[in-house]
């Protein structure tokens, strides 16, 4: 039934397009000189008075998401936001008044004309000229939030932010948070570099890669997981002791509320310091953040209150696993014995798992959802943590760390690991894990190891998920929220 009146509708417009082009307009022109937008004189003309009218003229244009009295009055959006056009016989000629006739609710349309504040008190555009700028062919819902199939929303975002000014608000907040993260950071002398996002080897994390193939080198290529081994290389190189990139990365996994296959990152590394320095630069730049784009550090997130003021808490993976389980792992040093545990507390285990591997499951079991308030994990295994360097105080852990709010991870850092050998020791140990059947784990990258071996200087590196913390900042239950476009199955029909 909805097709049917949607091809009725759209073939109606379709006819209103053929009436336009006999009266002599172009209903899809290529300019408009618009001077003025709806919030820039709602603010200009906010005490006016109810009946009071100016003489200086104004151009606006927008979308027509509204018309009462056969096209008199138009409720007209733009970008910043609504106002309303007063179209009358007396101010038009009869062209304009036939013109009016063939407009409808979703059209783009250019309006020129004085500011009145009508006797109700709605600042208006008293319109002397009318021009059709876009002629819409599909109707818009009238209730977009009634919508039973939440996922049109996401696969039709235009139609989306058309109709909900929260999205259109969450987008431009989503922008601004991005704008203030990279002021931040080039205020903090960080130099913004770019770095390749087709790689021949899949590293920089575990995760499963996207692969492509190269036809003119014929050659198989992979979509970035990260761009932490090519950042690190630019800093054996010396253009700056610090560096960060605002990146796209891809990872061929699962789809949830937290993970969307492509999702943007901050990549960051500072020469001689530690993952110390690290926490705290994590901790000023959100709580920065959140205080110049919401005005407090202290957020409602799903009806949680989370206080980003820092400093933030910090506790060692093993100390938290001790902490919600009751159970010291650092008891138990292989992964056998750390397997019999795992099982008392109902976490599965594979067969080829290592130590650190059973712990990060354990974690993510029994601690990772219950840390609401932001917190350093630390300290994580080494065999989990390829790219870390080892704990000046214990070999089995490295100097790493991963921040949590609201149960999720936000950001994962490290002291890097500088020495080359001790990298190709653990890039080999990840290839045998591999060829066991974890098709996570990173291969050996030959040239990043050539990179280390010219000297690259001690340095904390982090990794921080923007859509996450994006997610935070703005309220949003889903990943998707805050991803224009994410990835989407595609529909078996139409």
């Amino acid at each position: 039934m909805e097709t049917t009146t949607h091809t009725n509708i759209r073939d109606t417009r379709i006819q209103k397009l053929a009436d336009l082009v006999d009266m002599g307009v172009n209903p899809y022109p290529y300019s408009y000189d618009k001077n003025a937008s709806a919030n820039d004189l709602q603010e200009k003309y906010e005490n006016l008075e109810a009946g009071a009218e100016t003489e200086e003229e104004y151009s606006v244009a927008g979308r027509i998401m509204a018309m009462r009295n056969s096209g008199m009055f138009i409720d007209l959006m733009d970008s910043s936001g609504k106002i309303q056009v007063f179209c009358h016989k007396d101010n038009l000629d009869e062209k304009q008044l036939k013109l009016i006739k063939l407009f409808d609710v979703g059209d783009i349309a250019g309006f020129k004309g004085t500011i009145r504040r009508t006797p109700r008190g709605e600042l208006t555009i008293k319109a002397k000229d009318v021009k059709m700028l876009s002629k819409s062919l599909l109707p818009l819902p009238e209730k977009f939030h009634g919508l039973t199939d939440v996922d049109t929303r996401y696969r039709q975002r235009y139609v989306d932010m058309i109709m909900n000014k929260d999205v259109r608000d969450t987008f431009k907040k989503r922008s601004l948070i991005i704008q203030k993260i990279r002021n931040y950071l080039c205020d903090q002398g960080f130099l913004e570099v770019e770095t390749p996002m087709l790689h021949t080897i899949a590293g920089g994390a575990n995760a499963r890669p996207f692969t492509t193939h190269h036809n003119a080198l014929d050659m198989e290529m992979f979509m970035r997981i990260a761009p932490e081994l090519h950042l690190k290389r630019l800093l054996v190189g010396g253009i700056s002791e610090k560096i960060f990139e605002l990146n796209r990365n891809f990872r061929n996994e699962g789809i949830d509320i937290r993970h969307n296959p492509e999702f943007t990152m901050l990549e960051l590394y500072q020469a001689y310091v530690d993952y110390n320095e690290m926490m705290v630069l994590v901790e000023n730049m959100v709580s920065s953040v959140a205080q110049d784009v919401l005005g407090t550090m202290k957020i409602t997130y799903q009806g949680k209150e989370i206080d980003l003021t820092p400093p933030w808490d910090r506790k060692t993976m093993i100390g938290a696993i001790k902490e919600y389980t009751g159970i010291d792992f650092s008891n138990f040093l292989t992964p056998e014995e750390a397997a019999e545990e795992a099982k008392k507390l109902h976490v599965e285990v594979e067969e080829n798992d290592s130590w650190g591997k059973i712990l990060d499951r354990i974690f993510e079991e029994h601690v990772e959802p219950k840390l609401i308030q932001p917190i350093h994990i630390i300290d994580y295994p080494r065999d989990i943590s390829p790219l870390a360097k080892v704990h000046r105080d214990n070999p089995r852990l490295t100097e790493r760390f991963e921040t949590r709010i609201n149960g999720w991870e936000v950001s994962n850092a490290f002291s890097e690991l500088t020495d080359p050998i001790d990298q190709r020791n653990r890039f080999e140990a990840q290839a045998k894990a591999k060829a066991m059947g974890d098709d996570e784990a990173c291969d050996i990258d030959e040239d990043f190891i050539c990179a280390l071996e010219h000297a690259m200087p001690p340095a904390g590196g982090l990794g921080i998920g923007i859509d996450r913390i994006i997610m935070l900042l703005t309220d949003s239950p889903s990943i998707r929220d805050v991803i224009a476009f994410p990835t989407m199955r595609h529909l078996t029909n139409n």
